[in-house]
């Protein structure tokens, strides 16, 4: 038996990823080094084809981080983030907490209706142009930030693509005529919102870095006086609300759009091909493309279902459905920080409609659970890219994530359990 399970592919999946997690929380070699080391792991053990080991380089998440990373340089070298930055700070102060309340409900309101990554994306050169006025260290602002573009997420039906995956797992297993209403997370979505800015303005801050991020200085001195012309922030202004607005619209896919905008940005001086090259964050690419194979191997070699499955037959007998809720909920937790959530959300939906159909209960309260838990990707770097995204530019360490971003991911637990069953009962 024992040959058996050391061989076993969701075994060795498993094993790997806790290795991989303790890099990540010691540090003790690069992130990104770590993360491609997980992408050759997979394939040395079996758990993906050759092919797939960099796939990840040609996701389109990683072309969407790369151009938006030029947008917004363009930005900073134009002067259009600091001149914005400018008005925040006279619209809210220059006080940390006060800012930070004003990112935070601005990120989530904008990531409601649009991509958390573009949210986050968008939002970091003007958050960067806000310190440097607010004179406030970066690392106070963007994490929260990136908290806040992923709680955003859940007040929509399409304010992260998976949520659709709970109605696609309803009508899959008979129960069309209980599919989620477009504003239905709304009744979720704007109480964990408005606990998790509560949150990190009352607990999370103290818990936030105090350094000032690596690439601050680099884009002040690289900034070029001849380029900070009115024109060429009238320009990249206009290019920036254009790929905000084409992403808003799915007029173009992200990817495309955040393309485009860079293509436009070096094209008319905004930035130069040279700063465009300087601007990209190659320690977040490397770092989201290598985790890409790891996230397959979990879903491929079944080791997410093998978690799932001792999960549920932990639970044993006729469990109430709140502790099916509860349990679900931790679970979708922990396998969102290193696996994508909309691999958790997949793996998970038909599970909790199984289970509430096993008890007689109705499963929508579990699915939100479910939803919900797989959107607090809050306690590690890769866990969501806005996340990602920030990592880079903020200085974070993995750490950080770690103390801050768990207590979010805590605050949301305790509001769902309160609010789904009074929205969504177990036996309506």
């Amino acid at each position: 038996m024992f040959d058996s399970l050391a061989f076993d592919p969701a075994v060795k999946c498993l094993l790997l990823l806790v290795i991989v997690a303790v890099l990540f929380i010691t540090e003790k070699i690069p992130l990104a080094v770590t993360s491609i080391f997980a992408a050759l792991a997979c394939w040395f053990l079996g758990l993906v084809p050759q092919e797939e080991v960099y796939a990840g380089l040609a996701d389109s998440t990683v072309v969407l981080f790369g151009g938006m990373f030029i947008v917004s340089a363009s930005m900073f070298h134009t002067g259009l983030a600091q001149d914005i930055g400018s008005s925040v700070v006279r619209m809210f102060g220059t006080g940390e907490t006060k800012l930070m309340a004003g990112i935070m409900v601005i990120a989530a309101l904008m990531s409601s209706v649009l991509s958390n990554t573009g949210t986050a994306a968008c939002l970091i050169p003007v958050v960067r142009g806000i310190c440097k006025n607010a004179k406030i260290p970066v690392s106070r602002e963007l994490m929260p930030l990136a908290f806040a573009a992923g709680l955003g997420g859940t007040i929509t039906l399409i304010g992260t693509p998976p949520n659709i995956i709970a109605n696609v797992a309803l009508k899959a297993a008979g129960m069309a005529d209980l599919e989620f209403g477009f504003f239905e997370y709304a009744y979720i979505g704007i109480p964990i919102t408005i606990a998790g800015i509560l949150y990190m303005l009352l607990i999370g801050r103290h818990l936030l870095p105090k350094g000032e991020g690596t690439e601050e200085a680099v884009e002040e001195e690289a900034l070029d006086p001849a380029q900070t012309t009115k024109a060429k922030k009238t320009i990249c202004g206009i290019i920036m609300a254009g790929v905000i607005l084409a992403m808003a619209t799915e007029w173009l896919p992200l990817e495309n759009a955040a393309i485009l905008g860079a293509l436009l940005c070096v094209v008319t001086g905004c930035i130069t091909e040279k700063q465009a090259y300087q601007s990209i964050d190659w320690v977040t690419i490397f770092l989201f493309a290598g985790m890409i194979p790891m996230a397959h191997a979990m879903n491929t070699s079944g080791a997410g279902a093998l978690i799932a499955s001792y999960t549920v037959n932990a639970m044993g007998g006729n469990p109430h459905p709140m502790v099916i809720t509860v349990v679900l909920f931790a679970l979708a937790v922990i396998l969102t920080q290193f696996m994508s959530n909309t691999a958790s959300k997949a793996l998970l939906c038909p599970v909790g409609i199984a289970l509430a159909t096993q008890i007689g209960a109705s499963p929508r309260a579990v699915l939100m659970a479910i939803l919900i838990a797989s959107s607090c990707a809050f306690a590690t770097p890769v866990g969501t890219p806005p996340n990602t995204l920030v990592l880079g530019p903020g200085g974070y360490r993995f750490v950080d994530y770690l103390k801050c971003g768990t207590g979010l991911v805590i605050t949301c637990m305790v509001v769902s359990a309160i609010v789904i069953p009074l929205v969504w009962p177990f036996f309506p």
